[in-house]
């Protein structure tokens, strides 16, 4: 990317990229070893170019570069559909994991949550199908085939949510098997849904001073040890400190069971080891899961991840961490900006503006008039 084109909207939106470490890590694995034309670099900018205008093929992509803009911002002036091809599946999906992790490190660098001093990290899954057909080697099912995309998100109440750390399974996977990975920071407050209910794991997190809040299944057994006085205009239904699961399966340690309503005139119980906060900060942390919901939901409906570029397992999880690394370098935006406006917002306006001078972009951002 030269100077001229770092200048240049698209040039703004990818400079956090540190491409003096990201080559060196490409150099690490050999990537570029014998390429002649088409470098990791040049592929990432042509990737992240296709997802952030939502290019539905890689014949697209290569007319695309009929733009003198674009060929000059990725280094390429023209490029065959083969070379595309075979450039997406022979790209090590550490090289883009490990730029993700890079982007992450920069966003954790400028925020810091709230909930008692801790930043709130919310963890759930999301599966997406393939056809059997054509991803055997995903098959999880007579009949399907998929990946599932374990993440974790932190959640800001400022309302910039953001991915810090993912796994990609196959789509039979069970999402217990990746808890243990996913929460690894005693400087954090965990939240989860039932499918990553383990009693083992549990008494492990509170020996390990690790704190989560997990929804309870219905059918899990409560040992109730005491039942805490509520405090008025509290809006839960119970709270009580018990031991959980049978005879042969119960926890070692107590945990708190605070039941509040679901808004559909059910209950919801939630399971945590944290004493110190009131049932209703309880209920509230566990409520955030929303915005991890909201993320898969974006991901889906705007970044182009819907139609895999490729059918090798490097492919489709190279388009899966282009889509994260996008998605990082709209919030570093919205950080710099001290924006309001939704990432949505701010990438609308980026492909209106995308080879305009930055300052144009950036002042529709910032309501501010073009100087």
């Amino acid at each position: 990317m030269d100077k001229n084109t770092r200048k240049t909207s698209f040039g703004k939106w990818a400079s956090p990229i540190n491409f003096k470490k990201f080559n060196e890590i490409i150099n690490f694995h050999n990537q570029d070893r014998y390429t002649k034309k088409l470098t990791t670099q040049a592929y990432t900018l042509l990737m992240l170019h296709a997802h952030l205008t939502q290019t539905d093929s890689l014949h697209a992509l290569k007319a695309a570069l009929a733009s003198d803009d674009l060929a000059r911002a990725a280094g390429v002036e023209s490029i065959s559909v083969s070379q595309l091809s075979r450039k997406n599946n022979e790209v090590d999906p550490a090289i883009l994991s490990n730029l993700f992790l890079q982007l992450v490190s920069q966003i954790n660098g400028e925020k810091r949550g709230p909930r008692g001093g801790m930043p709130l990290k919310i963890i759930d899954s999301t599966t997406l199908p393939l056809n059997i057909n054509h991803f055997e080697w995903a098959k999880f099912r007579k009949t399907k085939a998929g990946v599932k995309l374990h993440l974790r998100i932190v959640f800001s109440e400022k309302g910039t949510h953001y991915p810090d750390k993912e796994v990609i399974t196959n789509a039979k996977d069970s999402d217990r098997n990746q808890l243990e990975v996913l929460v690894d920071d005693k400087e954090a407050m965990y939240v989860f849904d039932r499918g990553y209910m383990d009693y083992g794991q549990f008494d492990k997190f509170t020996d390990d001073a690790l704190f989560f809040v997990c929804r309870l299944k219905r059918n899990s057994i409560i040992h109730p040890v005491e039942n805490f006085t509520l405090p008025q205009g509290c809006d839960a239904v119970s709270d009580t400190m018990a031991f959980i699961g049978n005879v042969t399966n119960c926890t070692e340690n107590v945990f708190r069971i605070v039941v509040v309503p679901d808004g559909k005139g059910g209950e919801l119980r939630l399971i945590t080891n944290r004493f110190d906060l009131t049932a209703t900060e309880i209920s509230e942390i566990y409520r955030s899961r929303w915005a991890i919901e909201l993320f898969f939901k974006w991901i889906k409906q705007h970044v182009n991840i819907k139609h895999f570029y490729g059918q090798s397992e490097n492919a489709v999880k190279n388009q899966i961490y282009l889509v994260l690394i996008a998605y990082c370098l709209n919030v570093l935006i919205q950080m710099e900006t001290k924006s309001k406006k939704s990432i949505l917002t701010i990438t609308r306006l980026l492909k209106a503006k995308l080879w305009t001078a930055s300052r144009h972009w950036l002042s529709r951002i910032e309501n501010k008039a073009v100087p």
